[in-house]
């Protein structure tokens, strides 16, 4: 069994974003600011290594693998380092260079798609494709879809749940808005796609041991331009952003609430302000 897991390097979860409107209407602050792996991809590397110890285990394949794909700069291989040490077995990372933004200015998802979508066709006997199902920066969640459009792939969304059987199959309990479904994903020529929800796993922490032995795992490197190249692909096609970002800004900050001392103050206040009659 082969999975490919897609990982994307973003502004850790705990950084407060801050916006510098001298850098242009896009000015994001990114410099000295703490990077890390986008937590739903981590999720999906979690989900990818449970699902190889229990082939390993249950005898069902006496290979499995686990492939971290990252594209983005060269920090990006410091991300695939991590799931190296997570548990994955080697890496790919397709570098950009260092002006080419990754939060939906430049790389946006259908470039993304496309891109792993030769990288799908390049390896050989992939069974499962997991990402995460959306990255915090941009919030699109529309990599997954696309790139089971492009393969013409079976795809679940928001899965909670992942089981594979002994036929291959995948059965995923998905979230929904109405609650939850469960689904059968059946992949023949091509591999099953799956994004992955906030409820499926708990990520591990890289053991220290597991940390010096990722540094000796194999990691390939191609240039943006290289892969665009040997796919047969149009750089500005997968460059030029299919929608354009206007402006990024900060939000109003809130305004300073205000103590009372009883309900009664409460809805003297209200009725102030017209909002109880």
């Amino acid at each position: 069994m082969k999975i490919i897991v897609p990982i994307k390097r973003v502004i850790d979860y705990a950084i407060k974003i801050r916006v510098d409107p001298s850098k242009g209407p896009h000015g994001v602050q990114q410099k000295n600011v703490k990077m890390s792996m986008n937590p739903f991809c981590e999720i999906a590397i979690e989900e990818a290594i449970q699902l190889k110890e229990a082939a390993v285990k249950a005898k069902k394949d006496a290979v499995a693998e686990v492939v971290a794909v990252s594209i983005g700069p060269k920090q990006c291989s410091e991300t695939i380092r991590t799931a190296l040490a997570m548990g994955a077995d080697r890496g790919i990372h397709i570098e950009t260079k260092a002006d080419v933004r990754g939060d939906y200015i430049d790389l946006q998802p259908w470039g993304i798609a496309s891109l792993l979508k030769g990288v799908v066709e390049k390896e050989d006997g992939v069974d499962l494709v997991l990402l995460g199902k959306q990255s915090i920066d941009s919030d699109c969640g529309q990599t997954g879809p696309l790139l089971a459009g492009l393969l013409n792939a079976p795809q679940a969304t928001f899965a909670a749940k992942v089981e594979r059987g002994d036929d291959g199959t995948f059965t995923v309990e998905r979230e929904t808005d109405a609650g939850t479904e469960t689904i059968k994903l059946n992949p023949t020529n091509v591999p099953a796609i799956i994004t992955c929800d906030l409820r499926l796993n708990t990520p591990r922490y890289p053991t220290m041991p597991n940390i010096m032995k990722a540094k000796k795992k194999p990691v390939q490197t191609i240039s943006l331009e290289d892969m665009v190249k040997e796919l047969g692909l149009d750089l500005d096609d997968v460059l030029n952003p299919k929608n354009e970002v206007v402006e990024v800004y900060e939000p109003p900050p809130r305004k300073e609430g205000e103590m009372v001392e009883s309900v009664e103050e409460l809805l003297g206040k209200l009725k102030e302000k017209g909002l109880v009659s």
